[in-house]
């Protein structure tokens, strides 16, 4: 069992803490923040009435701009950003001052994506910018300076720099919100898209807490260490997080990761007894139902999303998944495409997308959509994959090569990119390369039983005849061993 803060001995002390985040990032408009705590909240005993947390502290500030927030709050809740900047002009409370700037960076990014819809094309797309982020940046990095920014504002000013592309600044500024305001799980969730690899996840100092242990499960899935995240999860069900209904889909995501298809199955069915109305993680959800060719179950899926909401990205990513899986390629990539008006930034749908132009042999739409995939995250291996499989077909081998390294450096025990490794090298009469890539392939675990036959083939070219017949009478006995003679006749 994974070792976990001391913290978690008294959940009672950790419900109190949920329950006062809750109300600090419902009055901020934090929405987010305020889902992940209070589904935490309600995995925990209810608490009597005598022990609920007092509420936060009233200042002199928080009381003169009393008026002015709750109407601008009225106008944020309604999505008129800059009617609720106006009416926080001037205002001196921390709570105020925050919603202030964070509805001047959501105006911005509501008329960026506004422009965005209308020109999704993928040279006019990166073109489109927030024009409010660099005023923010210039304005918030005084009060940084002065040291007058609480946990929320540093969480905000290290999106704006994350949004310019301050990556190593904005790192600093969410380490920085994380020890200022150890429970909001936004900024962990923001430092946890930005860090790229285990030494920099060690070389970050991060607040002791007991928070700390659900960013570590989340980080590790991220990084592909799929084992220590599914020890970390389940140290955290046995703490008293049993009927944490977010644990249970990130254990599902973790094994459909590694690629453990009938486990997150069971799990992505148990989420949806337990919360059956729920969207969110259900396109991974789809993925599963389409590797199995599952058409029934992935159908009934399709439609009863559609019957809770039909425009959200989810549900356009599910309906996509179902179109694929009917070889219905054109209207597939249609969905997802629909998908993609709804949140430019949705990885999933990107990668998705293009799959579909792979299949329908629209090879430069098919980059381009990986291309924009690796843009919203770098760790997206499916999409470094994708890059090599379609430069594959162009016939670009050394493109292969990059690509499919990219993919492998992501998924070092994954033997569909050794195997594509190798393929590449051998391509490039790299004979030796592909000999190494095709036995590791075979020693990780080769999924589509392929390796040994490419090796012993790869043995017989170059007239190494005694090694080919080692790897043909491995392949053998591993096929019969598997119960698969029958799917491999000779």
């Amino acid at each position: 069992m994974a070792a976990l803060c001391s913290e978690f001995g008294d959940l009672v002390q950790i419900k109190k803490q949920l329950i006062s985040v809750i109300s600090l990032c419902r009055e901020r408009g934090l929405v987010h923040s305020v889902k992940w705590a209070s589904e935490l909240a309600f995995a925990l005993d209810p608490l009597p009435k005598d022990e609920l947390p007092p509420s936060p502290p009233f200042t002199e500030e928080d009381a003169q701009d009393l008026d002015a927030l709750a109407l601008a709050k009225s106008y944020f809740d309604l999505k008129e950003y800059d009617r609720a900047a106006y009416f926080l002009r001037g205002c001196r409370s921390q709570k105020a001052y925050f919603l202030y700037m964070y509805s001047r960076y959501l105006s911005g990014e509501k008329k960026k994506d506004d422009e965005t819809v209308d020109s999704l094309g993928p040279l006019e797309k990166g073109q489109v910018r927030n024009e409010a982020l660099r005023e923010l940046r210039v304005e918030l990095s005084k009060k940084h300076s002065a040291g007058e920014l609480d946990g929320f504002t540093l969480y905000l000013y290290g999106v704006v720099l994350r949004k310019l592309d301050l990556l190593k600044e904005a790192v600093d500024v969410f380490v920085e919100a994380t020890h200022a305001l150890p429970l909001h799980w936004g900024a962990w969730l923001e430092l946890c898209n930005l860090v790229t690899n285990i030494e920099m996840l060690k070389s970050l100092s991060l607040p002791d807490c007991w928070i700390r242990d659900f960013f570590m499960a989340h980080i590790y899935t991220e990084l592909q260490m799929i084992k220590e995240a599914l020890q970390k999860y389940q140290s955290l069900i046995e703490a008293g997080f049993s009927k944490s209904t977010y644990i249970i889909s990130q254990i599902a995501v973790a094994y459909h990761n590694i690629r453990d298809i009938d486990q997150a199955l069971a799990l992505f069915n148990e989420l949806r007894e337990q919360d059956p109305y729920r969207i969110e993680n259900m396109d991974t959800f789809s993925n599963l139902l389409y590797v199995k060719n599952m058409k029934p179950e992935l159908s009934y899926l399709a439609h009863n999303l559609v019957e809770i909401d039909k425009y959200r990205v989810e549900t356009c990513c599910v309906i996509g998944n179902y179109y694929s899986l009917r070889s219905q390629h054109e209207k597939a990539a249609l969905y997802f495409q629909r998908a993609l008006k709804l949140n430019p930034r949705c990885l999933g749908a990107w990668t998705l997308m293009g799959h579909e132009y792979m299949e329908m042999k629209n090879t430069s739409a098919a980059i381009q959509a990986y291309r924009h995939a690796i843009e919203v995250n770098k760790r997206d291996y499916r999409a470094w994959y994708g890059l090599g499989q379609t430069y594959e077909i162009l016939k670009m081998p050394f493109y292969c090569l990059y690509y499919y390294r990219k993919a492998h450096q992501l998924r070092p025990n994954d033997s569909r990119m050794l195997v594509a490794l190798g393929e590449s090298y051998e391509k490039l009469s790299q004979q030796v390369e592909a000999k190494k890539c095709y036995w590791r392939a075979y020693s990780v675990g080769d999924v589509e039983k392929m390796a040994l036959l490419k090796l012993a083939k790869l043995h017989e070219q170059l007239t190494e005849s005694d090694d080919a017949a080692q790897c043909y009478i491995i392949y053998i006995q591993d096929i019969f061993s598997c119960g698969l003679a029958s799917k491999h006749p000779p």
